[in-house]
């Protein structure tokens, strides 16, 4: 099993853009439902999940969004996988997990909720920083004491110029990007977009992340 990370590219708003990070490498691509710079409609997520190869992880972002929408949103779109990145509690997880083939939830790296997070449910597990899209990093010895060991996706902050350094800190299973490989508010540049993917994929295979597997996903 090769190891490398997952790969997610977040806020993705344009096929071209989706097309992009998935002929790249990008094992997943984001799209943002909740008020960000990214925001996409229903209809232009539909274009893309439409679009991209079936080997492409399709996530749909949603932060307090009530849990009869985020299903009806991800059922009816097509998306393979969900991302609840608000206040969302342990129930309303659990209960979007029976309904939506795969549901990443994310955590802020200093909520004690990581600390009960088996509460949630089969989910995989984000680590953000404090103020989630901020395009802000954290200190990421922080995980150092966390209580997930490595089975993480890390986000916040991250960049061509310090996805290395952050995987070598943090060892995650995988990593999210958004703010640092675009060109201006929701568009991608495809240079950054193309140097993040590379030095994650070397980073990766340098440090030992754990091994990324489909079947953890299936």
């Amino acid at each position: 099993m090769q190891r490398r990370p997952f790969i997610k590219i977040c806020g993705i708003t344009t096929p071209d853009d989706a097309l992009l990070a998935a002929g790249l490498g990008a094992d997943a691509v984001g799209m943002i439902f909740a008020a960000s710079s990214s925001r996409i409609t229903r209809g232009r997520a539909r274009d893309i999940v439409r679009r991209l190869p079936p080997e492409v992880l399709t996530v749909g972002v949603f932060r307090n969004e009530s849990r009869e929408r985020v299903v009806e949103l991800a059922n009816t779109i097509g998306m393979r996988a969900v991302q609840l990145h608000g206040h969302e509690t342990a129930e309303d997880t659990r209960w979007v997990a029976a309904r939506v083939p795969n549901v990443i939830r994310a955590f802020a790296a200093t909520d004690p909720a990581l600390r009960r997070h088996e509460d949630y449910g089969d989910v995989r597990l984000l680590i953000d920083a404090p103020q989630p899209g901020s395009g802000v990093t954290f200190d990421w010895n922080l995980l150092d004491e966390s209580p997930i060991a490595h089975r993480f996706i890390l986000a916040g902050g991250l960049d061509p110029e310090n996805v290395v350094a952050a995987m070598e800190t943090a060892r995650p299973w995988g990593i999210d990007v958004k703010t640092g490989v675009e060109s201006r508010p929701g568009h991608k540049d495809p240079v950054k977009l193309q140097q993040f993917i590379a030095r994650a994929r070397e980073a990766g295979e340098r440090v030992g992340t754990a091994p990324f597997d489909w079947a953890d996903w299936e």
